[in-house]
């Protein structure tokens, strides 16, 4: 069962909802009072200003990644990801975590020259860097701003590797770049794949690529010898779980060697989006989801805890765990997983600073 009764409903949108972000003095609600039929989509269109960002390396320190630096080429993201843990972060800027976050985008158009500024600072170790933690670097107005391919041929350019988690087909047309990288061991790419169900995935990432467009991306990206990967996320309890042996099937026969997963996480602002989200699309599903997560939560929506926020506790979050595990072990992912090449990387030498007289290689610059 799905309705669609709202008068806020906008077409190709995610969230139900402008609400107020948390910092905000005065807060805004919706309410119908008989005028309001339908926003319409020409009335909510994508807005994008330009943010001259200061830094554009992000550190943690986080238990529970597998990296320590990341970029963010793109603050909020277009795909409208209903469930996307980034919502919140655009209360930091004055704005809506709901349809502002989808609809008033930032975009850092001096990424790729502060990149080259910050890994040519002496002392600076290589590591990679990760792109896709925050926001998707090739959700659609990548098309025109190519950010994220600049801050590539930078990576390529000093041979430093990087990493990229995307829900785009639109990968693909860097694989000039990315196909270089990967045979020098530079790079790693992975596909979200939420779902196979499209009329789900249009509800819950109306413009992110279909779900065959990503497994097609995975093909490519693996035909041409880039290690490629994929998550199945987030998991949402009784609404995408049962899909995990198919997703993870599609996704080893178009070529994936590395899988993994994560639990649907509701920080802050998020748990109220998604919960108008589903009295929405699956009222009739609303409480069987809330309740089942709460099971793999402590009994709350969400659970900040290191250790605990992506893979939940409990009995229902160790048996999806195992399930996982042994779904990895017959599909044949996980099996090896390369280091990335930092060995190969020299530092870029901005205007007005010096070579030196060899570099590692004994060669002359």
């Amino acid at each position: 069962m799905q309705v669609q009764n709202s008068p806020w409903l906008v077409r190709g949108r995610g969230a139900v909802s402008n609400s107020s972000g948390r910092f905000e003095k005065l807060s805004r609600e919706q309410v119908s009072d008989g005028w309001l039929s339908d926003i319409g989509e020409s009335q909510v269109k994508t807005e994008v200003r330009e943010e001259n960002a200061k830094h554009i390396l992000t550190r943690n320190k986080s238990p529970d990644i597998p990296f320590d630096r990341s970029i963010n080429p793109y603050r909020g993201c277009e795909h409208g990801c209903i469930y996307c843990f980034a919502r919140p972060t655009h209360a930091f800027m004055g704005l809506s975590p709901g349809l502002d976050f989808e609809t008033k985008l930032f975009a850092k158009p001096n990424a790729a020259e502060l990149l080259k500024a910050e890994i040519s600072k002496k002392g600076y170790e290589p590591k990679p860097i990760a792109m896709g933690t925050n926001t998707d670097p090739y959700q659609p107005i990548e098309k025109d701003h190519r950010i994220t391919r600049e801050i590539l041929k930078v990576m390529l350019e000093y041979n430093h590797p990087v990493t990229i988690l995307t829900k785009s087909r639109l990968v693909v047309r860097d694989m000039d770049l990315i196909v270089p990288l990967a045979e020098k061991g530079l790079v790693r790419v992975s596909l979200s794949v939420t779902t196979l169900d499209r009329k789900l995935a249009r509800l819950l990432e109306p413009r992110a690529s279909t779900p065959v467009r990503r497994l097609d991306a995975i093909k490519l990206l693996s035909d041409a010898g880039v290690p490629t990967g994929m998550m199945f996320a987030p998991v949402i309890p009784a609404l995408n779980d049962h899909e995990m042996e198919e997703v993870l099937a599609a996704a080893a026969h178009a070529g994936a060697k590395q899988a993994n997963y994560i639990l649907l996480r509701l920080p802050l602002e998020l748990g109220g989006l998604f919960e108008e989200w589903l009295s929405e699309h699956y009222p009739d599903r609303k409480s069987r989801v809330l309740n089942r997560l709460r099971e793999m939560r402590g009994g709350k929506v969400n659970d900040p805890r290191f250790k605990h926020r992506m893979k939940g506790k409990g009995l229902e979050a160790e048996l999806l765990d195992q399930r996982f595990k042994n779904l990895c072990r017959r599909l044949g992912f996980n099996k090896e997983k390369e280091m990335l090449n930092t060995d190969d990387f020299r530092a870029p030498v901005l205007q007005g600073g010096q070579f030196s007289l060899f570099d590692k290689f004994g060669a002359p610059h």
